[in-house]
């Protein structure tokens, strides 16, 4: 018997009566054409704009509520800031990786960018960036349930889930895992209709799929490569139902792969030809591509690994219990409900190898997670709410949605108002950055040595290296960089900067060849002329003597 509240959709048997009762694999109508229906009338079309446009509205104000909070400090993530100073300088005319070098590619900065040429060089831009992105991917997630044939409140579910535990893990911050979000999900997206469509209707994948699908992933993979599984699942989606059903020839699907490959390297091709116009591949491929293979050489031990995976399983509790319960049901029963439990499943193992690639288990990897986890969670909340009785159902799943996805912002309110950054104490960084423009002038340089970059963009101050992400240059990824990186450092500080800023509390992250050299030289040649009270202990401004 189907529930109030929670009907199937047309066509589609209720979990009740057994999903045996649904035609899985239906064999193509005539010529794998799909049976003409009535035309839709005017109030018809009419509810499906308001639909259409009701969908993208209410994730975007929840994107707004729940990230809401991230507005209140300057920094969430450290690598934040290394794109934003990235982003100004690309605007002034000095390119990513060759005025300000990093380990990724230059997708990240190049988003940042084209915010802020945009709307304006602010942190408040760069918040806004992650609320756009999150609502979007958001937007994609409830598409690509939709289209595997999930109901609508499962897929609006899934959406809401997705945007509120991307509050967790440090994902408040705009970083990499926040912006390919919606490139990974719409390509999934068009790719799970595609395989829909080839299952249900024996039709093969269009090219007009597959473009979009590929520049969408390139666009992504220029971000970071780490969407590499992700995209090949996209493609297996678009393919392999087909090849299966017949009705793809295998020519076809060779042409497609190729033509899918060429596709999702063309926007890295596009940017390398950009700095080989400039003579400057050279740290094109070194930044994009050889940097992170030198970067996952000292990966994490295994023990070190498994408890970073414990801690992320114990943030994200509440969804992978319901993501338990979502499986449990469908995971092996046929039908749409099972086909969507399977998909997540394997897009969940595909998203686990894009955490384990780079070897660190950093918190905001496991991001990944999010999108095919929220698509089981929801999933598990309906099968929750189909167990009480038929008229409390709707509330129910609703009820329990809404509980899941408030907790998930509590875990991480409590501790911004515990910490009471921003909200009832000032903010340090940008007491930091306050301190240093009261005492630099127009185009002084400043060096950063072990804290926030984001601290050159706010001063907007000169940069007396290319290397301003201190782990890459005092702290223990030297090895990243490829370079003598003691050596810089002494030429930093022979440049007598206007002002060297040494966070204390972050003194023992230094290498010890580092700390050395900056001990001698600050007590040697420059004067303490002010601190700032962090979190760690004192921030410590110094100037030449």
């Amino acid at each position: 018997m189907i529930r109030p509240g929670l009907r199937a959709r047309p066509g589609t048997p209720s979990d009740r009566r057994g999903e045996h009762e649904h035609n899985y694999l239906a064999p193509s109508r005539g010529r794998g054409l799909p049976r003409p229906g009535p035309a839709a009338s005017p109030a018809t079309r009419t509810r499906a704009w308001i639909e259409a446009a009701f969908v993208p509205l209410i994730l975007l104000g929840t994107s707004l509520l729940l990230r809401g909070i991230g507005f209140t400090v300057t920094v969430i993530d450290t690598d934040e800031g290394l794109y934003l100073v990235q982003a100004r300088e690309w605007l002034r005319g000095g390119w990513p990786l060759v005025a300000v070098w990093d380990m990724h590619p230059i997708g990240a900065p190049a988003v940042y960018a084209a915010a802020i040429w945009l709307f304006g060089d602010s942190i408040g831009t760069i918040r806004m960036l992650g609320v756009t992105t999150v609502a979007a991917a958001g937007w994609a997630l409830h598409g690509l349930v939709r289209a595997a044939g999930g109901l609508r409140p499962v897929a609006l579910s899934a959406a809401i889930l997705y945007i509120a535990h991307t509050v967790l893990l440090f994902g408040l911050a705009s970083n990499t895992e926040v912006l390919f979000a919606p490139l990974v999900v719409s390509t999934m997206a068009l790719g799970t209709r595609a395989a829909v469509r080839a299952l249900e209707d024996g039709q093969g994948p269009r090219w007009g799929e597959l473009v979009p699908m590929g520049l969408l992933i390139g666009c992504a993979f220029s971000i970071k490569p780490v969407v590499t599984p992700e995209g090949c699942l996209a493609f297996a989606l678009l393919t392999v139902p087909a090849l299966w059903r017949r009705v793809l020839p295998w020519r076809r699907a060779m042409a497609m792969a190729a033509a899918y490959a060429g596709l999702a390297l063309l926007p890295s091709a596009l940017f390398a030809l950009a700095y080989l116009a400039q003579d400057d591949l050279r740290e094109f491929l070194d930044g994009s591509f050889l940097a992170p293979l030198r970067y996952a050489e000292a990966r994490l031990s295994l023990r070190e690994a498994l408890q970073r995976v414990q801690v992320a399983v114990l943030v994200l509790l509440w969804p992978m219990l319901l993501a338990g319960i979502g499986l449990a049901r469908w995971g092996w029963r046929r039908g749409r409900e099972g086909r969507l439990a399977r998909l997540a499943l394997v897009w969940f193992a595909c998203g686990s190898l894009a955490i384990i690639g780079p070897g660190f288990y950093y918190p905001h990897y496991f991001l990944i997670w999010m999108p095919p986890l929220s698509i089981l969670a929801a999933l598990g909340a309906w099968r929750l709410a189909r167990l009480a009785r038929p008229r409390r159902a709707a509330a129910i799943f609703v009820a329990l949605v809404a509980v899941v996805a408030v907790e998930a912002w509590r875990q991480e309110a409590t501790v911004r108002v515990g910490r009471g950054f921003g909200i009832w104490l000032p903010d340090p960084v940008a007491e930091v950055a306050k301190a240093i423009r009261a005492r630099i002038a127009p185009g002084d340089a400043i060096f950063i040595a072990n804290y926030h970059p984001v601290v050159y963009a706010l001063t907007d101050a000169a940069l007396p290296t290319r290397f301003v992400f201190p782990a890459h240059l005092t702290g223990g990824f030297t090895q990243v960089a490829d370079i003598d990186t003691d050596a810089e450092v002494r030429r930093i500080l022979a440049t007598k900067p206007r002002i060297v800023v040494v966070d204390r509390g972050w003194w023992a992250q230094l290498r010890p060849s580092a700390a050395a050299i900056l001990t001698e030289v600050l007590n040697r040649d420059y004067v303490l002329d002010a601190t700032v009270a962090e979190e760690r202990g004192p921030v410590e401004l110094w100037r030449p003597k």
